[in-house]
């Protein structure tokens, strides 16, 4: 398996070599989305305040953290350190420091906030093609295995499910929202008074 996992990154990742032109894009995706994507989420809270994307956004936020949780526990069952710091001649774009890479960090947020946006919003499927596009980069940019990137998807995309579709994570999202709206209506009534 790790061979064929190998064999997969070294494929995407020798693209960057063929395609260099292509690095800079790739390198802004690896590196950049996920500041992107937060302020996204930032930008959605507060436009229109509609509690439908108040919920989208709070769906999001904890369907990251309880994937991130099970992203952990995967990482414990199973360790490789990053591509550069276990292959040769691997094309690294981009500065990380060696650790478990698996599963991936960067796809689980990703994917947490894009496939969120999609279950709410089903004709907004350019969210999971930014998804996609995101953890292809990081095997492009030489800082995760094709499996590291796959089991971070997976984990995300199973958690956004669960979060969306069980009533006791719907429930929390409601609780959270309904604490924050409590609390911002004592913040702003104290303020206009």
């Amino acid at each position: 398996m790790q061979g064929l996992n190998e064999d997969l990154f070294r494929r995407v990742n020798e693209l960057s070599i063929d395609h260099g032109y292509l690095n800079p894009i790739f390198i802004g995706l690896a590196e950049y989305t996920v500041l992107l994507a937060a302020l996204v989420c930032l930008f959605v809270w507060f436009q229109n305040r509609s509690r439908y994307n108040r919920a989208m956004v709070v769906s999001a936020g904890l369907t990251f953290v309880l994937a991130e949780l099970l992203g952990k526990i995967a990482g414990v069952f199973y360790f490789n350190q990053q591509p550069f710091a276990e292959m040769s001649h691997v094309n690294l774009l981009i500065q990380k420091e060696v650790n478990n890479s698996f599963p991936s960090d960067h796809t689980i947020f990703i994917f947490s906030i894009c496939v969120i946006f999609w279950l709410f919003h089903k004709r907004h499927f350019y969210w999971l093609i930014i998804a996609c596009t995101v953890g292809f980069s990081r095997i492009w940019v030489g800082v995760h295995y094709p499996f590291d990137v796959l089991a971070g998807a997976a984990i995300a995309c199973l958690t956004a499910v669960a979060v969306v579709y069980l009533p006791i994570c719907q429930k929390s999202v409601d609780a959270l929202l309904s604490c924050y709206e409590w609390l911002e209506q004592k913040l702003v009534g104290k303020r206009t008074k």
